[in-house]
């Protein structure tokens, strides 16, 4: 390198070239962790939802207390450090997926308008539309929910689904009296018995795979309807 001197005068100021190699090698380091670390920022939402999903997987799977955090960082493809710069605990990275509408059962109103204000197809609509909607893996997925240590945050979110439910059944069956399509009766328990049928056959295919079951769901669904309905008739 020249550098200049006192008088004015330019010298050669020599390095030796291993010292400028290592020089070289520090500064390329600096710059190719500073895109690592550009990139990693880049990638924050992808990889927390890879550690969202892989939990939740997880917990449908083998329940939240059975779920590590090592599981869950080996089956997102990410190392545990990197699980615990993006969520506080194992706790933290399970309510935010709970959160997430793909990791719980949309169960709204409106997906019960196609009413034709007839007992018989109206209930099948009801039970196919629910069923639809709560397949086995959300059914175990809840379970895996109930752990004590989550149940205070996550029932409100699990409960919100038979709510819905019970609550627009009770409406439909108070409205089928007004049109005087069915007699007065405590109509929220008659949604009650309309859930619990339906809850009950999602359940038992969740647990057993249809093997305590031993009837489809169309031929469960119209036979259920056909007892409910003989049942409010008297017949």
């Amino acid at each position: 390198f020249l550098q200049n001197g006192h008088n004015g005068t330019d010298y050669l100021l020599v390095v030796p070239v291993k010292r400028l190699i290592l020089l070289t090698l520090a500064i390329s380091s600096v710059n190719i962790k500073a895109c690592t670390c550009m990139k990693e920022e880049a990638d924050l939402d992808e990889t927390s939802q890879k550690i969202i999903d892989a939990a939740m997987a997880l917990v449908r799977d083998k329940g939240y207390v059975a779920t590590t955090t090592k599981d869950i960082a080996r089956l997102a493809g990410v190392n545990e450090c990197t699980l615990f710069r993006k969520f506080e605990s194992k706790k933290d990275i399970v309510l935010q997926g709970v959160a997430q509408e793909k990791w719980r059962a949309n169960i709204t109103p409106e997906i019960f308008q196609n009413v034709k204000w007839e007992l018989a197809p109206d209930l099948e609509m009801f039970m196919n539309a629910y069923m639809d909607r709560i397949t086995p893996d959300f059914v175990n997925l809840s379970i895996g929910l109930r752990a004590p240590q989550l149940y205070g945050e996550t029932a409100p979110l699990i409960m919100k689904v038979p709510q819905v439910f019970i609550a627009f059944l009770t409406e439909y069956f108070q409205e089928m009296e007004k049109r005087g399509k069915i007699a007065h009766f405590d109509f929220e328990s008659l949604a009650m018995t309309v859930f619990s049928s339906t809850f009950g056959y999602t359940f038992l295919n969740a647990s057993f795979d249809q093997v305590l079951a031993g009837v489809n769901r169309e031929d469960f669904i119209k036979s259920s309807v056909k007892v409910f309905i003989d049942g409010i008739s008297g017949s």
